[in-house]
């Protein structure tokens, strides 16, 4: 009898794809997910910032550079550690970097970082491992945390606002401005050449700015000006209120005239003189604002250029100074007078100095003049004590001088009279010595009696601006010829500049371009009183001139503007300097608008 009985494959020994029974995908599929379990169990083991430093080498070095930082600890409680900032979170790249580190545990296998010179003498090049992995990846890991489209410019200071709408327009990524922000920083040991093609921007991570970063913008700008407009309003009635008491004073001294003794007469006679002014303008039609100028230390136009000034960068493009650190001019002050700024050097500090105040100008003109006034709050005499009597300029207890330019002088528009301070002219690092001043060619055309005065690029053939080979910053001795600097003074690319020395009651008139020349031009008048702690410098000067080396006004037409102060008998470096701004006639959007009477 035949058996047509079939015997199946039990349930296990079936066939599936590619031959393999149910039992044996089961047991793949078992082992896969233990095999994947442990393998990401393992990634993830390795991924922590209790694993990273379980070497020495990272615990006694970034680590102990890391924990005062505030990616480690600040006000909000949010702990960037090492994974996020150096693992990346996409599967695929994470693998990846994970296999590159084990080229790092073959150098910790072998000793190559088990000292902490050892790792100091590495650390250059890691570093720049690191900078060149975040710029590819177009800081791909500090994204995590900080998406530039999640900012919101209302908590950012106005210089980080700035930067940061750079950053949208040109293309610029986190790490380019923020290296060593959680160990100790080794940027200044990348060359020139390295640093700008590492910081340099990227047309492909240019971003469209964000509507609601534009939003923040507008707010916290129209509070600013709001808050500054209430400053002023309030100043302003605190000035009425110190005018009337003046005027009191001054109305009780005249009233007491006739029945005084006649040496009570003379000293009464004096201070009523005192109060009023050759210059009579109807102040109270005048526009006024109200201008910081702080202690500037060695910064020169070369700083601002080289490779300390982080804004460097938005510099160059055109952003004036002031648009970056207009709020922060007291700071700025402050840090370089008391030393301690971290990028500006002074070698020479006057202890005690005050590193900023406030400057009131009011400015007016008629068919003929300009009208400018300048009030600030006197300081403390502060001896320097490098000057023998402590008075550097003995003669002058205050000077102040501004400086005119067009727009033909570069550097002007957006630093004002900054650009004729260089790192080779007096009192600065680089200034030459007497004898090799005296011994030059140059001595036949310049005047180095005084030493090395302010100059302008516009007069140099070149300006060292990075220092290579230990050269010396600046361009003293680059002078163009006679017939260029003739052609440069044709061309109004020079700084007009008027001085006035208060103890010598002298005003000069001159113009700086391959050198200061304090004579020459128009001249003017100026009416300085010191009264009840504040000084007022009253200054009127024709609209035009046919003067080498004098910058005519006409309207229609922004000029740039910068004004220092030499306050407490200093001289040369040692005064307080504005940032640019901007000058003109019946212009409300330039900063010093002389209103017409």
């Amino acid at each position: 009898m035949v058996n047509n009985t079939i015997n199946k494959p039990s349930f296990w020994s079936r066939r599936l794809v590619l031959g393999t029974t149910v039992a044996g995908a089961v047991m793949f599929f078992v082992v896969g997910i233990v095999f994947w379990g442990g393998f990401n169990t393992a990634m993830e083991a390795t991924n922590t910032t209790e694993f990273c430093i379980n070497c020495h080498e990272m615990k006694d070095n970034v680590y102990q550079e890391y924990k005062p930082t505030i990616h480690y600890s600040n006000r909000t409680g949010v702990r960037a550690g090492c994974p996020d900032c150096h693992v990346p979170r996409p599967w695929i790249h994470k693998v990846v970097r994970k296999i590159q580190a084990s080229y790092e545990v073959y150098g910790w296998l072998t000793g190559k970082l088990d000292t902490k010179e050892k790792f100091d003498a590495h650390r250059f090049t890691m570093a720049k491992s690191v900078w060149k992995a975040m710029k590819t990846t177009d800081s791909r890991e500090c994204r995590n945390c900080h998406n530039f489209e999640s900012m919101n410019p209302e908590f950012q200071k106005p210089r980080a606002r700035k930067q940061h709408l750079n950053a949208f327009e040109t293309g610029q990524t986190c790490i380019d401005c923020h290296k060593g922000i959680a160990h100790h920083g080794v940027r200044d040991k990348l060359s020139d050449e390295e640093l700008e093609a590492l910081e340099a921007p990227n047309p492909a991570y240019i971003r469209e700015v964000p509507q609601m970063y534009k939003d923040g913008l507008a707010r916290v700008e129209a509070k600013e000006a709001a808050e500054k407009a209430a400053l002023k309003a309030e100043k302003e009635a605190e000035k009425i209120k110190v005018q009337a008491q003046i005027e009191k004073a001054v109305a009780d001294a005249t009233s007491k005239l006739s029945k005084a003794p006649q040496a009570a007469v003379v000293e009464s006679n004096a201070a009523a003189s005192a109060s009023t002014s050759d210059i009579n303008v109807d102040w109270s039609k005048a526009n006024a604002t109200d201008i910081g100028v702080f202690y500037p230390g060695t910064a020169s136009i070369e700083w601002v250029l080289g490779r300390k000034h982080g804004g460097k960068r938005a510099f160059t493009k055109g952003d004036r100074c002031v648009e970056c650190h207009g709020e922060e001019i007291a700071d700025i002050g402050n840090n370089i007078a008391s030393g301690e700024s971290e990028k500006v050097e002074d070698p020479a500090l006057i202890p005690g100095k005050r590193g900023s105040f406030d400057v009131t100008i009011n400015a007016a003109h008629d068919a003929e003049n300009l009208y400018l006034k300048f009030s600030w709050a006197d300081g403390e005499h502060t001896p320097a004590p490098f000057v023998d009597g402590g008075k550097m300029d003995p003669a002058n207890s205050m000077k102040l001088a501004f400086m005119v330019a067009t727009d033909e002088v570069e550097y002007a528009d957006r630093a004002g009279c900054w650009g004729t301070c260089h790192a080779d002219v007096n009192g600065m690092p680089f200034v030459p010595e007497k004898d090799v001043l005296m011994g030059s060619d140059l001595a036949k055309r310049l005047d180095f009696s005084n030493g090395l005065t302010k100059y302008t690029k516009e007069s140099r053939t070149k300006l060292e601006l990075k220092g290579r080979r230990g050269k010396a910053l600046g361009g003293w001795d680059q002078l163009k010829d006679e017939a260029d600097i003739k052609a440069a003074v044709d061309s109004n690319k020079f700084m007009d500049i008027v001085r006035y020395k208060a103890g010598e009651g002298k005003v000069e008139d001159g113009y700086i371009l391959a050198e200061r020349q304090m004579h020459g031009g128009q001249g003017g008048e100026v009416n300085a009183i010191l009264e009840n702690g504040t000084w007022t410098v009253m200054v009127k000067r024709k609209l035009k001139s046919d003067k080498a080396g004098d910058v005519s006004i006409e309207a229609g037409t922004v000029y740039n503007f910068g004004f220092a102060i030499h306050d407490d008998y200093t001289n040369g470096r040692y005064h307080h300097v504005s940032f640019g701004y901007k000058l003109a006639l019946d212009n409300d959007e330039a900063e010093i608008n002389a209103a017409k009477l």
